[in-house]
């Protein structure tokens, strides 16, 4: 069960986190990026605190602890303020393409810092292996061009990947604060520190709602990014990190590539090439070589679970004759 509950979180967080590309593209016409984000954070923070209020114990919805604030302000901060932040005002500058593959980027960084901040998450070469191949994957599926990464958006370029760092660090300091607090309830508290940070910038960049478009493709793709790409993505990619810890469970940005891509295909008309679906294949290979690692050790756990109990049996029949 608890295999197929972090498979179910991952499709759902790379599925929802996906969307958030083509809704962005969308969306960018007619908000500024930082009330954009700053608007999603105010929805999500609204759909989710209805959730939790809903579904948990009173008992357990005040932090208890330092550690507890310290997971609240790494998630609201660092994870999801500042790498939304970041990838907005970055994305506007470059193409969706590049700003996929320098955010997907997060997990080959995520391992860097938890040699740092974490005794227990070490990536081993199996595991190396596989993020080589997935990240490979990533770029043929977004067919990038390592001229255009030098190009005279290298600033913008920058941002973005500024993005990926807070969002690297952030879920290493998560697993590091050890919270008490359930990952929902965690979230639910950080959404609205992500949403005061974020209106602080777009204030301090001179926007104002003056400047947004309503139209009904507006609050559709602002619908999206806060209930699903918000609220319900959160859910499901914090409860993994929770449960495989940040190395494994941001690979999740692996995957929203092959999202962003059927969905562009299928919402806004983009073409997918035969490079692509190499891409996705080997995307694929790499998740296979990890997750090969995962079956290994879990039959090597059957194995030695199942020889110690027959021990214990002979030693009992033993003491029986």
């Amino acid at each position: 069960m608890g295999t197929r509950r972090r498979l179910a979180l991952f499709v759902l967080a790379s599925f929802f986190f996906g969307g958030t590309f083509v809704a962005a593209k969308a969306g960018l016409d007619y908000f500024p990026p930082l009330l954009f984000v700053a608007l999603r954070f105010d929805i999500a923070t609204v759909a989710l605190f209805t959730y939790v209020a809903a579904t948990t114990p009173r008992a357990e919805l005040l932090p208890r602890s330092v550690r507890d604030i310290v997971g609240i302000l790494a998630t609201g901060v660092f994870v999801i303020g500042l790498a939304n932040a970041l990838l907005f005002v970055g994305q506007e500058h470059v193409s969706s393409g590049v700003g996929s593959i320098i955010f997907s980027l997060n997990p080959i960084l995520t391992p860097v810092f938890a040699m740092v901040f974490l005794a227990d998450e070490r990536l081993s070469t199996r595991g190396a292996l596989g993020m080589l191949i997935g990240l490979v994957g990533v770029a043929l599926v977004v067919q990038i061009d390592p001229s255009n990464l030098l190009d005279g958006a290298a600033v913008w370029k920058g941002v973005v990947f500024l993005g990926a760092v807070s969002g690297a660090l952030g879920s290493v300091l998560i697993r590091w604060a050890d919270t008490s607090l359930s990952s929902t309830v965690r979230t639910a508290w950080a959404l609205p520190v992500s949403a005061l940070l974020t209106h602080g910038f777009s204030i301090a960049s001179g926007e104002s709602p003056a400047m947004v478009t309503w139209t009904p493709t507006a609050l559709v793709a602002l619908g999206y990014v806060g209930i699903f790409a918000g609220a319900m993505a959160y859910i499901a990619y914090f409860g993994l990190l929770d449960d495989v810890g940040p190395i494994h469970g941001n690979l999740v940005f692996y995957a929203v590539p092959i999202i962003a891509t059927l969905g562009g295909s299928a919402l806004l008309g983009e073409s997918i090439s035969t490079l692509t679906l190499v891409g996705f294949v080997t995307i694929f290979a790499g998740f296979a070589v990890l997750a090969s690692g995962s079956i290994v050790a879990e039959a090597e756990g059957f194995y030695t679970t199942i020889v110690a109990r027959w021990d214990v049996d002979n030693v009992s029949s033993a003491s029986h004759d």
